[in-house]
């Protein structure tokens, strides 16, 4: 404008100033700018930082949280812990108490039950040794009563001598049953099959106990199943023994009744036989609560019946006892006043041996005097025996066959007198000093093996008898025997036709 108008000077003053007031707006506007673009830079930067901010804090929360949960975990773990080994300490003083008195009880029964055993060891050595030692002048009785009844005695004196035998007889039986029981309860018996003819030993044994029976006017009766196979294979011996027990029971407690034996064939297979025994009377009968007890040892159930009847108590007991060893049981069915049926059931084999082989059971009674004087007569025997009592009363009894005997007081003399003599049969002691008869005929074997040589023991319930053979012994008889039996084994064992039968 100024210059249009000509004036140059004030036109540039005025261009100069616009240009420093335009360079100060510029300038200003720039640091305007540079100051927004700087705070705008600044605000993104603050708001970066606060997003760490929130960040980092947040991860702090969380870590303050998850250290706290440790912290609170921790020491809840510890006080868990804490509890826990403590429980533990507590058990394991409970539990060492415990130990300590279980120890102690252990101690306790130990030391009891090796008394018990000791005590029990005791009796049966103490019953063995007395009842061993009874069977000496046992035998001397039941001897010489047999030498004196067969030396024509008058009637009378044969009526003392017949008491004063079956006295004998009965005390041996009292023996008998103590040892027996006594082995069966300190588990010393064996099982001892053999093949034998049940119908032949039914009658053998109904034969021996008809007297008996006959004696207290009580009707025997015998009834044998017919299916029932004729051979055999068991332990006979303690079925035997169990029969005996119940029916002398039933005869004493049926005076002037009638008891049944029955045989019965109750189960057979191809190798087997189970055998039903059956015991009945019509005798007293046994109360209802005293079924159990009669089977307990030394009791008979009411005081009054052993009064009248005598007894020791034994008999059931054994009963019992036998047959849990042969795997069997005793059954009772009773009414007081009317009666006793005992019966069991034995599982025997099937034997295939020739029947001629078992029978030798030989019925003495049914062989003549003359018969037994020709297998007797002239027959030498050595007789082993350390008792000189015991010599006298063997050496009379078989004189009386017209037998000829020498005497040997132990085994080592037995052994010296074999080297010089030949003998039809040695009778020989079992226990004796020096050297007993075990090793006596083992030495006798080696340079004899056909000489019978019978055993003299006390053995009971013939639980040695598979020893004896072992050793080299033909039979055994037991001591103190009756003089029946002691001359059936020997016309067993001397009659040459019989054994070959």
């Amino acid at each position: 404008m100024y210059t249009k108008i000509g004036n140059q000077d004030l036109a540039l003053k005025y261009a100069d100033e616009s240009n420093i007031y335009r360079d100060s707006l510029v300038y200003a506007t720039s640091q305007m700018l540079a100051e927004l673009s700087s705070d705008a830079l600044s605000t993104t930067a603050a708001a970066d930082t606060i997003s760490e901010l929130s960040l980092t804090n947040s991860k702090q929360e969380r870590s303050l949280k998850f250290n706290q949960l440790a912290v609170i975990l921790s020491v809840l773990l510890i006080s868990i812990l804490s509890l826990l080994t403590l429980s533990f300490y507590k058990n394991n003083n409970i539990r060492a108490k415990a130990n300590k008195l279980l120890q102690e009880k252990n101690t306790e029964l130990l030391t009891a039950k090796e008394k018990a055993e000791a005590a029990k060891k005791s009796k049966e050595q103490f019953l063995s040794t007395v009842t061993h030692e009874l069977r000496t002048p046992i035998y001397a009785i039941t001897g010489l009563t047999y030498l004196l009844i067969n030396e024509n005695p008058t009637k009378q004196q044969r009526e003392h001598l017949s008491s004063l035998k079956y006295s004998g007889e009965h005390l041996l039986s009292l023996i008998n049953n103590i040892l027996d029981l006594n082995k069966l309860e300190a588990k010393k018996v064996k099982k001892v099959n053999s093949d034998f003819s049940l119908k032949a030993h039914m009658k053998n044994f109904f034969n021996t106990l008809k007297r008996p029976a006959d004696d207290k006017n009580v009707s025997l009766k015998l009834d044998i199943d017919d299916n029932i196979p004729d051979k055999l294979n068991g332990d006979m011996l303690k079925v035997s023994q169990v029969l005996i027990n119940l029916v002398s029971n039933a005869i004493k407690f049926s005076e002037n009744g009638t008891v049944w034996i029955r045989v019965i064939l109750e189960e057979e297979t191809n190798d087997t036989a189970k055998i039903k025994f059956e015991v009945e009377d019509n005798g007293i009968g046994v109360p209802k609560n005293m079924q159990d007890k009669i089977f307990q040892s030394f009791d008979q159930g009411d005081p009054a019946i052993n009064i009248r009847y005598g007894g020791t108590g034994l008999g059931l007991p054994i009963v019992k006892n036998l047959l849990l060893f042969l795997g069997s049981k005793i059954h009772l069915k009773s009414e007081e006043g009317v009666g006793s049926l005992f019966h069991f059931s034995i599982a025997f084999h099937k034997s295939t041996n020739s029947i001629k082989k078992i029978r030798n059971n030989i019925d003495l009674k049914k062989t003549s005097e003359a018969q037994q004087l020709a297998v007797f007569s002239g027959k030498k025997i050595l007789i082993v025996e350390d008792n000189a009592l015991n010599q006298k009363i063997t050496r009379k009894i078989l004189e009386r066959k017209n037998i000829v005997c020498e005497i040997a007081e132990n085994g080592e003399i037995a052994v010296e007198k074999t080297k010089k003599t030949t003998y039809d049969l040695i009778l020989m002691d079992v226990h004796m000093p020096v050297m007993d008869g075990i090793e006596a005929t083992k030495i006798i074997r080696k340079n004899d093996s056909s000489t019978p040589i019978i055993a003299l023991t006390a053995v009971s319930l013939n639980e040695e008898v598979d020893q004896f053979l072992k050793h080299g012994f033909t039979d055994f008889i037991p001591k103190p025997y009756k003089t029946e039996l002691f001359f059936e084994k020997l016309f067993k064992v001397l009659n040459v036709s019989v054994q070959a039968y």
